[in-house]
C-alpha cells in the first residue's frame, strides 16, 4: 500500500510477498475488525446515551450530540495531514498509537464532568480514529496474498455493520443498567486486549522512505481515484440522511417500537453482504458496485412509495442493508486499486476525510429535511443522489470501477 514492493523487499523488518501467508492470517484480520468496531462504535456510542450524559455534563441533549458531530470534525480535519505526516512510520507502530488515542480519549470522556473537557477528548477520539482508518484496508490487504486481498479487506471492514447493528444497542443497554460512563470504560477496556493482540499478532510493514514519499494531493491526478471519491461522498451521503434519522422515518410510518429489530435484520444483510463481497470483490467490484447502488435504490423506492407495509419495510432494510455492508470494503478496495503502491495511501486518507464529511452532513441534511418537509422526504432524497452514483459508476469503467480489476499489490 504505501510503498513498492522493491522497497519493501529491503525495508529493514519488511514482510516481503514471499513470507506472506498463502491463506488468510484470521487472528490479525479479526484484529483490524476489532479496531474497526471500536472507532466506529465510538464514534456512534452517545447517540444512545445522550439524555444520562447530557444530564451529567449540563447541558441540553442537543449540545450533548455535537459530540458525534466533533468527532467527526477531528477526523474531517486531520486524516490527511497526520497520514502525510506519519507515512514514514512502521505501520503497525502506527496503529498501536492511533489506538491508544481512542484508548485514552474514551477514558477521559468516561471521568469528564464538563462539557468543554468532553468535546476536547471527542476530538481527539475523531483524530486517532481518522488516523487508523487510513491505514486499515491497506494493512489488511499486505497480510493477505493477492487472490484473497479483497477478502482481506471485507473481514477487517466487517466492524461496521456489527458496530451499528450489535455494538450501539448493547452500550446503550449498558448505560441504562449501569451508567453511560461504564459504556465508555468498557470500550476502553476492550481497547486495552487489543493492543495486546495487535502486539502479540499482527505483522508489522515498514512506512514510505522519505525520497519516496508522494504528494497527498498527487492522488487527485491518478486516473479513477477522482470517481471513486465522488461515489463514496455522495453515497454515504444518501445512507447517513435514512440511517441518522431511521427511528424517526420508522415512527413516522408507526414502526417506532420496532426500530431496534430493524436495526437488526439490517446489520444480519450487512454481515451478508460483506460475505459476498469478500468472496467476489476480486473479479467483480465493479459488478458488485453497481449491485449495491441499485439495491438501495430499491430500497428507498419501497421505502418512498409503500412504507404503509410493515411486511415491504423489513424487505426494503433487507435490500438496504445488502446494498450497504460490502460498500466500505468496495470503496476502499477501489480507492487502494486506483491510488496503487505510490498513491494508495494518499487515496486511502482522502477517502476517510470525504467519508466523515458525508456523515456530518448527512445529519445536517437529514436535520433541514426532517423540518422542512417531513420524514417521508428521506426515501425519495436517497433516489435523487444515488443517481449521480449509478452515472459515475458507469461511467468509471477504464479507472475507479474498471470492468476487469488487476490484482494491486500493496
Amino acid at each position: 500500500m504505501s510503498i513498492s514492493e522493491k522497497e519493501a523487499a529491503v525495508a529493514p523488518g519488511a514482510v516481503s510477498d514471499t513470507e506472506r501467508p498463502q491463506g488468510l492470517p484470521m487472528l490479525a484480520l479479526l484484529a483490524l475488525a476489532t479496531a474497526v468496531f471500536i472507532t466506529s462504535l465510538t464514534e456512534t456510542l452517545p447517540a444512545g446515551l445522550l439524555p444520562a450524559m447530557s444530564q451529567d455534563l449540563g447541558v441540553s441533549e442537543s449540545a450533548t450530540g455535537q459530540t458525534v458531530t466533533i468527532y467527526a470534525l477531528g477526523t474531517v480535519l486531520t486524516a490527511m495531514p497526520l497520514a502525510a505526516a506519519t507515512a514514514g512510520w512502521r505501520r503497525k507502530r502506527l496503529l498501536m498509537t492511533a489506538m491508544a488515542g481512542v484508548a485514552v480519549a474514551n477514558t477521559v470522556t468516561a471521568v469528564s464532568e464538563v462539557y468543554a473537557l468532553t468535546m476536547a477528548a471527542r476530538f481527539v477520539a475523531g483524530v486517532a480514529a481518522g488516523l487508523a482508518w487510513a491505514l486499515l484496508a491497506g494493512y489488511a490487504r499486505r497480510m493477505a496474498p493477492p487472490h484473497l486481498q479483497g477478502k482481506a479487506i471485507a473481514i477487517a471492514m466487517a466492524g461496521i455493520p456489527l458496530a451499528l447493528s450489535l455494538g450501539v444497542p448493547a452500550g446503550t443497554f449498558l448505560g441504562k443498567v449501569i451508567s453511560w460512563q461504564a459504556a465508555f470504560f468498557t470500550m476502553t477496556g476492550l481497547t486495552v486486549l487489543l493492543l495486546v493482540l495487535i502486539a502479540a499478532r499482527v505483522p508489522d510493514y515498514p512506512g514510505q522512505r522519505a525520497g519516496g514519499r508522494t504528494s497527498m494531493m498527487g492522488a487527485l491526478k491518478v486516473p479513477g481515484v477522482m470517481p471513486v471519491l465522488a461515489v463514496t461522498l455522495i453515497f454515504v451521503l444518501a445512507h447517513t440522511i435514512l440511517y441518522t434519522f431511521i427511528a424517526t422515518f420508522l415512527d413516522s410510518v408507526e414502526m417506532g417500537d420496532s426500530t431496534d429489530l430493524v436495526l437488526l435484520v439490517f446489520g444480519v444483510a450487512c454481515l451478508v453482504s460483506i460475505w459476498v463481497v469478500g468472496a467476489q470483490i476480486n473479479h467483480r467490484l465493479r459488478g458488485l458496485m453497481i449491485a449495491a447502488t441499485l439495491l438501495i435504490a430499491v430500497a428507498a423506492a419501497l421505502l418512498a412509495v409503500l412504507a404503509d407495509s410493515p411486511v415491504l419495510v423489513y424487505a426494503a432494510v433487507v435490500l438496504w442493508g445488502l446494498g450497504w455492508g460490502g460498500a466500505p470494503t468496495l470503496l476502499q478496495t477501489a480507492a487502494s486499486d486506483a491510488g496503487g503502491a505510490e498513491q494508495g495511501d494518499n487515496a486511502q486518507a482522502m477517502l476517510v476525510t470525504l467519508w466523515n464529511v458525508a456523515m456530518a452532513g448527512g445529519g445536517i441534511a437529514g436535520g433541514v429535511l426532517l423540518d422542512a418537509v417531513g420524514a417521508g422526504s428521506f426515501p425519495w432524497t436517497i433516489l435523487v443522489l444515488l443517481a449521480p452514483v449509478l452515472v459515475i459508476a458507469l461511467a468509471a469503467r477504464n479507472h475507479g470501477f474498471p470492468a476487469k480489476r488487476a490484482a494491486v499489490d500493496s
